[in-house]
């Protein structure tokens, strides 16, 4: 059951928070919501996109900590090697900064559509930046 929707360039996503495993991360963004900014492709980790925040500091360690989010996954980095961060995974990733390896708290999944998850994905590489936004149901 979906509890956020997820919208990148004009596509919905039923997604959940990973409560249970990462309720200060989870907490902490909840509190952005309704969220809109834009993604953009990584340079480093692979198959994802990324929402660059700076030195935004939330005031979070590590939970649920993972360089290799699956396809549908996003992760908040918190910050300390490379700047804070969502990073959005569509398919294979080893997260990382030029700085090296890095791992954030898996926080969200996205639960259907992971094929045109992916086609964004690729086309975020091609074409640039897109839209999204995040708002409870």
């Amino acid at each position: 059951m979906s509890n956020l929707t997820v919208e990148i360039d004009g596509h919905s996503f039923a997604a959940r928070f990973e409560s249970e495993t990462a309720p200060k991360t989870v907490a902490a963004f909840r509190s952005l919501l309704p969220y809109s900014e834009r993604v953009i492709h990584v340079r480093w980790s692979g198959e994802a996109c990324w929402i660059p925040l700076g030195d935004t500091d939330f005031g979070l360690g590590y939970e649920n900590a993972t360089s290799h989010p699956h396809p549908g996954q996003m992760i908040l980095y918190p910050g300390g090697v490379s700047e804070t961060e969502i990073l959005i995974a569509y398919g294979p990733v080893a997260f990382a900064s030029k700085a090296g390896p890095l791992a954030g708290n898996h926080f969200l999944t996205i639960t259907d559509k992971l094929d045109t998850l992916a086609e964004l994905g690729r086309g975020t590489l091609w074409t640039g930046a897109k839209s999204i936004r995040f708002r409870l149901d």
